[in-house]
């Protein structure tokens, strides 16, 4: 349940991400995308505009009257204003000569209708969207139709006509919007399926490192019982010495291997003392010197090495851990896991330094415990 909330969560995050960064992604392209459709708009109705005042202006230069001229030229563009973009012909006092709704021939463009500019002037895309933004708070009934603003104005040569480009703001308007549709759909649909294929990459990473750690756990758990189990070979032989050390307190035992000691003579400062073997916790060299520590936390000193008093001291007490310390089975307090295949001992009293056994030495210190 827990790992499924933990999923949950995930994939809560991990969307609230991709669409926050998809959103601004999303806006920044459907600018970029309206204005260079509205470009592409201007830059098209300029070109019409100069294509036709060419052609009239070529008509007219050949001699064909200008009535039969603009009777052509309206047959050709009549019913174009449902397009994105459509021309019309005035004449320098703003009438209109020749439109795609024969009903506005003759009538005088209003200057609030239109958006009229210089010769020399041009609109850009930034202008152009304000103004299809803005043209429902412009409409007016009063002065008609502000949907079909002029955008662009060329001259045609050799006459008092002007070519007209107009925008048709309703059906641009709607161009834009199905852009806007277009990609908000994307974005979603990129954006959910963004967020699941995370979740799964996540699930089945995460089921990876799951199986890794449970083979881990496993080899861990493993380790756990073999170190309970030595601690408890430890409890034991304990035990074991303890009943043995009885026995030969009363006399009922004895050793027959002479070179094993019962007793070692140290020395403090210039006193000779005499320790017994089975009150000794560890002993241990440094700098040459070697101190024998007791179990009550005593400590002393030996002239002899390490090697020469492991010969004298009985197995089943004592191990040489290391090339610095002998331990004794009483002076043991746990045994630890420590690295790759080693184990760390920790003594009662405690050692100023970590006593490892390496791991050519578990073996054998294994088999001590279970002597």
């Amino acid at each position: 349940m827990k790992k499924d909330n933990l999923y949950l969560l995930t994939l809560l995050a991990i969307s609230l991400i991709v669409f926050i960064i998809g959103y601004f992604a999303m806006s920044y392209m459907l600018n970029e995308s309206t204005s260079q459709i509205l470009a592409i708009q201007i830059e098209s109705s300029k070109r019409e505009a100069k294509e036709l005042a060419g052609l009239i202006s070529t008509q007219l230069d050949n001699g064909i009257d200008r009535q039969i001229v603009i009777n052509n030229f309206q047959k050709n563009i009549e019913g174009t204003n449902l397009e994105t973009g459509f021309v019309c012909m005035l004449d320098w006092s703003g009438v209109e000569i020749c439109h795609p709704d024969p009903q506005k021939i003759g009538k005088k463009n209003n200057p609030d209708v239109s958006y009229t500019r210089a010769l020399d002037s041009e609109i850009n895309p930034g202008e152009f969207y304000d103004l299809i933004s803005n043209k429902k708070q412009k409409s007016d009934p009063s002065i008609g139709n502000t949907n079909s603003p002029i955008i662009y104005l060329y001259p045609v040569k050799n006459s008092d006509w002007i070519m007209a480009a107009h925008a048709n703001l309703d059906k641009i308007e709607e161009q834009l919007k199905g852009l806007k549709v277009n990609f908000l759909l994307i974005y979603l649909l990129s954006s959910s399926v963004i967020s699941l294929l995370a979740l799964l990459m996540v699930r089945f990473l995460g089921s990876y490192y799951e199986k890794a750690l449970e083979l881990k756990n496993e080899k861990l758990a493993e380790e756990v019982i073999s170190l309970s189990k030595l601690n408890s070979d430890l409890y034991f032989l304990k035990n074991q010495l303890n009943k043995k050390n009885e026995k030969e307190d009363k006399g009922d035992e004895g050793d027959d291997n002479n070179k094993i000691k019962n007793r070692l003579l140290t020395y403090s400062k210039d006193k000779l003392i005499s320790v017994r073997v089975d009150e000794i916790a560890f002993v241990n060299t440094e700098n040459s010197l070697t101190t024998i520590t007791c179990l009550d936390g005593q400590k002393h000193s030996s002239t002899s090495s390490l090697d020469e008093l492991i010969s004298s001291l009985d197995p089943s007490y004592f191990f040489r851990a290391n090339r610095q310390f002998i331990i004794s089975v009483k002076g043991i307090y746990e045994i630890f896991r420590y690295g790759n295949n080693q184990l760390k001992i920790k003594l009662n009293p405690a050692s100023s330094k970590t006593i490892v056994i390496s791991k050519n030495k578990v073996s054998e210190f294994k088999k001590w415990l279970n002597y």
